[in-house]
């Protein structure tokens, strides 16, 4: 009996340190994911407050809790088990789907460059002062839409990072990735959005020194806005240049790897600060590669959209 409990024990002891491994495992991985994931986290924080501009203030919260909901929806019951099933029977696949979503990145990059110095309307501009239930509905499943590709990028960027580790491994890592991720931008998109409110309740109060920060916040946000906007049109091209590249160089064509690979190795000795500029040589390099690929899209994009925009004032000249 006695030695049967010390065997029942040392099972346990073992399983204790296989779980504690895993663990490790797990928090290595999701780690790991959600620094690569990290320049389409900063684009999808930039994107998401400009569907709560206009909206009545006390509603901005409740608003911004339903995208979240709806993301978090998206990625448990939607993207990661999809993600999880290619990886176990297809992870060519994962290869596959990261170029375009590396392509999309590019594009929208690029896009909003394009619009900025040459006008015209971006596709992630939203009607403001939008009000009512309706209306409400409207914003909601326009943002949950959009949130829905970055988190599906989010989450094939982070399956990449450890899709060699066993699949529970997988699986837990990325439900650690999807929940830790959405925490963390709506909780930000939060602060911001409400950021306003909050400098003008401190703006009211009989401190000086409150009044003085409540007028510095309410300052502050149009350009926190404006650089949350330029930092994630950088971290796009950045991204989704390096996901072109790695994701080329992972389907057997090594030439765009290669040349930024030995252009990052020939700086990484310099003393002191050699790791640093590969770094920023890498990163430099795939945003070079993003604008171009980007450029390119869009160009092929405008095309497209050009001649369907044609095409609809002849059906309409026609029906006169």
């Amino acid at each position: 009996m006695a030695g049967g409990l010390v065997g029942l024990l040392d099972d346990i002891a073992a399983l204790a340190r296989v779980a504690a491994a895993s663990v490790d495992d797990v928090a290595a991985a999701s780690g790991k994911a959600g620094a690569k994931a990290a320049g389409v986290v900063v684009d999808d924080m930039a994107v998401t407050p400009a569907y709560v501009q206009g909206i009545v203030a006390d509603r901005e919260l409740p608003i911004i809790k339903k995208i979240a909901t709806g993301s978090i929806r998206n990625k448990l019951l939607v993207i990661v088990p999809a993600a999880l099933i290619l990886s176990a029977v297809a992870p060519i696949l994962i290869d596959i789907i990261l170029m375009f979503g590396g392509a999309f990145l590019c594009f929208e990059g690029a896009e909003k460059i394009y619009h900025k110095f040459f006008g015209g309307s971006h596709g992630d501009k939203v009607p403001v002062a939008m009000k009512g239930p309706e209306a409400e509905k409207e914003v909601i499943s326009g943002a949950v839409r959009t949130d829905f590709i970055l988190s599906a990028e989010i989450m094939v960027i982070s399956l990449k990072s450890f899709i060699d580790r066993p699949f529970p491994i997988r699986a837990v890592a990325l439900v650690v990735v999807a929940i830790f991720i959405t925490a963390l931008v709506y909780g930000i998109v939060a602060l911001i959005v409400k950021m306003d409110d909050i400098g003008l309740s401190l703006a009211g109060r009989e401190s000086e020194s409150s009044q003085k920060l409540g007028r510095q916040l309410v300052a502050a946000m149009p350009v926190l806005l404006k650089w949350l906007t330029i930092i994630g049109t950088a971290a796009m091209l950045w991204v989704g240049g390096h996901i072109l590249i790695v994701g080329a160089h992972d389907l057997g064509w090594d030439l765009p790897y290669d040349i930024v690979h030995g252009l990052e190795e020939s700086v990484n000795g310099v003393g002191g600060i050699g790791g640093i500029l590969g770094w920023l040589t890498n990163t430099a390099l795939s945003a070079v590669v993003g604008i171009i690929a980007g450029a390119i899209v869009v160009a092929i994009v405008s095309q497209f959209h050009g001649k369907s925009h044609d095409d609809t004032e002849k059906a309409e000249l026609a029906s006169h």
